[in-house]
């Protein structure tokens, strides 16, 4: 497993709550890729780096649908349950 070479950024709130999430599962980045594809979200692997640091943003739509792949609620990825 690589470690993150950047500090975390700050244009989204969800980054680091996808990444936790995703590791529950024991899911690697390249199987939520896949899913995303499946649930109509185009992103590339560099894209989801950039989400999980906070480097980029997320629509509405790339939220929702990480919320439905990762069994977790949007309120959840946003911060606003623990």
């Amino acid at each position: 497993m690589r470690l993150r070479k950047q500090a975390l950024g700050n244009r989204n709130l969800v980054g680091a709550r996808v990444e936790m999430a995703r590791k529950r599962q024991g899911m690697k980045q390249k199987e939520l890729l896949a899913q995303l594809q499946v649930n109509g979200v185009d992103m590339n692997a560099s894209g989801l780096s950039k989400l999980e640091g906070q480097i980029r943003y997320v629509t509405d739509i790339e939220l929702v649908a990480l919320a439905d792949i990762l069994e977790v609620s949007v309120d959840w990825l946003l911060g606003r349950e623990d």
